[in-house]
């Protein structure tokens, strides 16, 4: 969905910092409980010391969904994660975006039109009951609402390998490796993984699976821009999709990493291309990265690959260790930085004027079925989320 953030009134642009710290403050003690303030692990520092709660999109959802004091979530994330709370949160309540222009990139390049498209496509050439549909929780609800309809769940960078397990129908605890694979072949099972094909391709591999085994699903070409050949014959179908900030990360990154701290760690996120994972000492969501971090001995240096923002805060909050970007240019989430205290105060004295701005609401017959999608997921379990 198109959405437009209108200008703020001058009160609010042309506020100091500390004007907007007396304006949020201010708020937030009028509303008391009715309000309850989410912040993504990327976002600036300015918006984070409001949050009631840190953490990453949907674990965040699932505290928003705990509050049940609370009539107003403010999201300090972006549209999909505020979309995630009002699915997952009571009726009664309502959950504020402060910036309507917050979206992601990632989510933005699979829609659903471009996804029934390519189930289409796909189903001309092989049996659709042999492919189950898998999201990345980085995804719009109409697109979770479509794994719903299809038998398929959602997944996030923690549980990946849990959930493509269940695609495939394999047990849980079985050892991934060449044999897992093969007998997954055998049996003709699919998975069409979207948005994020670095993701999905960082999971596969994990499995055991080799570069045969998958092929990349183009949406701008006819099926995908793959041979029948290729539909018939691979196993998973990753969709063209990345995150603009951890595409950025490199194998020279690491090596330049390396050289500088020879007894140094990287620990990168997943979304990281294949290359760069495959050089890490670990790879894992936000949360993984941060307790990765929290576990290591005084003294270590670690290079890290995921968003600045949260790897200048672990720096800041483990002065007993050296943590650095991968990447020398540090590059923010520019959709998440769009959320600032302008915007969050200009929501905040909104309430106290009993007005509603910048509601995210997803109508209930796409909520409902993306909730059968993410209560799948949930029964699937696997890593913390």
């Amino acid at each position: 969905m198109f959405r437009l953030q209108a200008p703020l009134p001058d009160r609010y642009t042309h506020a100091s910092e500390d004007e907007l710290v007396a304006m949020i403050g201010a708020a937030r003690a009028t509303l008391g409980r009715r309000v309850v303030i989410l912040g993504h692990h990327y976002q600036r520092d300015e918006v984070m010391r409001w949050a009631d709660a840190r953490g990453d999109s949907f674990g965040l959802s699932r505290f928003a969904a705990d509050q049940h004091q609370a009539e107003f979530i403010v999201f300090c994330g972006v549209t999909f994660m505020a979309e995630a709370a009002d699915i997952l949160s009571a009726p009664e309540q309502q959950v504020l975006l402060p910036d309507l222009n917050a979206g992601c990139s990632m989510a933005d390049m699979a829609d659903l039109e471009a996804v029934e498209t390519a189930w289409s496509e796909l189903g001309v050439v092989v049996d659709l009951d042999s492919v189950v549909p898998v999201t990345y929780m980085n995804s719009s609800a109409a697109l979770k609402a479509f794994v719903g309809r299809h038998r398929g769940t959602v997944c996030t960078s923690a549980n990946a390998d849990t959930a493509l397990r269940w695609a495939l129908g394999v047990p849980y605890d079985a050892a991934p490796g060449p044999g897992l694979a093969e007998h997954v072949i055998a049996t003709g099972r699919k998975v069409l993984f979207f948005p994020d094909q670095h993701l999905g391709r960082n999971t596969v591999r994990a499995l055991g699976f080799a570069a045969k085994d998958e092929r990349v699903w183009d949406p701008r070409l006819a099926t995908g821009g793959l041979a029948e050949s290729d539909l018939k014959e691979v196993t998973f179908l990753l969709w063209k999709g990345h995150c603009s900030v951890h595409q950025r990360f490199t194998p020279d990154q690491v090596a330049a990493f390396r050289a500088a701290h020879p007894d140094g760690k990287v620990v990168v996120h997943p979304e990281c291309a294949y290359e760069v994972a495959a050089l890490a000492d670990k790879i894992g969501s936000t949360d993984t990265i941060i307790h990765y971090v929290e576990r290591a001995a005084p003294g270590t240096a670690i290079g890290v690959g995921t968003e600045i923002h949260l790897v200048h805060r672990l720096a800041e909050e483990h002065p007993e260790l050296t943590i650095v970007s991968l990447d020398p240019l540090v590059c923010p989430c520019s959709t998440m930085f769009r959320i600032d205290p302008p915007h969050l105060a200009w929501v905040l004295e909104g309430l106290v004027e009993d007005e509603v701005r910048n509601r995210i609401f997803v109508e209930e017959a796409t909520a409902a079925d993306a909730r059968v999608a993410l209560d799948r997921m949930l029964e699937i379990g696997g890593s913390s989320f």
